[in-house]
């Protein structure tokens, strides 16, 4: 079908062959950055995985804290003792290029270096649960970063993997055939032609033959 829109001539050949070439080579390029894609995708999965367990058992353990602490202290001593924090979070995003897709990196820093003061209150009146409910949630904060960055990572990666996927499509299934395809077709027209060349230059050189040979008669006569 989309032979018929091309036309016949050696210029568009030599085109479309070049075409061709370029089309199976980044047919190839493109194949190969798939399965690097797919490689790197089902690592960070894993990766995803593990820190998502562990995450998740980190926050059981400080929620379980935090109901013990609840248990033995009222509310209001409770909303007490957070109501003036000591410690402060500052997250920096950066990126990293990972075959062509920009997944954010995550950093962090706190406002001092002392471990002590993700408490932000006394010990006199709190509960040691509450001290282990706030330890849990320090020590699994580079973890939860850690996964919200794998996690982002994932859904860019299995998007630019879908993306690559229908280009190697396109060029598989659509534009290799279809240029080869056109390319048969001009081939095949150059040759009738050629071929229907040959024949009117047989008639001519037959007709001038006979020509020559009626003449050369008539002399003769």
């Amino acid at each position: 079908m989309a032979a018929k829109h091309v036309n016949p001539t050696r210029m568009e050949l030599t085109i479309l062959k070049r075409k061709l070439v370029t089309a199976i080579r980044g047919h190839k390029l493109l194949k190969d950055k798939r399965d690097e894609l797919m490689r790197q995708f089902l690592e960070m999965v894993k990766d995803n995985r593990r820190l998502r367990e562990k995450v998740e058992e980190g926050i059981a353990s400080a929620n379980k804290n935090f109901a013990l602490a609840r248990a033995v202290m009222d509310d209001e001593t409770v909303k007490t003792a957070f109501l003036l924090p000591k410690q402060e979070v500052y997250l920096e995003v950066g990126e990293k290029n990972v075959m062509s897709v920009e997944i954010p990196v995550f950093e962090y820093k706190t406002r001092t270096s002392d471990p002590n003061d993700i408490y932000p209150y006394g010990y006199a009146f709190t509960s040691s649960d509450l001290d282990s409910a706030v330890k849990s949630l320090a020590d699994i904060l580079p973890d939860m970063l850690l996964l919200a960055e794998k996690e982002k990572a994932c859904q860019m990666m299995a998007a630019e993997i879908e993306k690559t996927r229908r280009r190697v499509n396109a060029l598989e299934h659509v534009m290799i055939p279809e240029t080869q395809e056109q390319i048969k077709f001009i081939t095949m027209k150059l040759d009738e032609n050629e071929r229907s060349t040959q024949v009117r230059l047989m008639k001519v050189k037959d007709m001038m033959l006979e020509q020559t040979y009626q003449y050369s008669k008539r002399y003769a006569d």
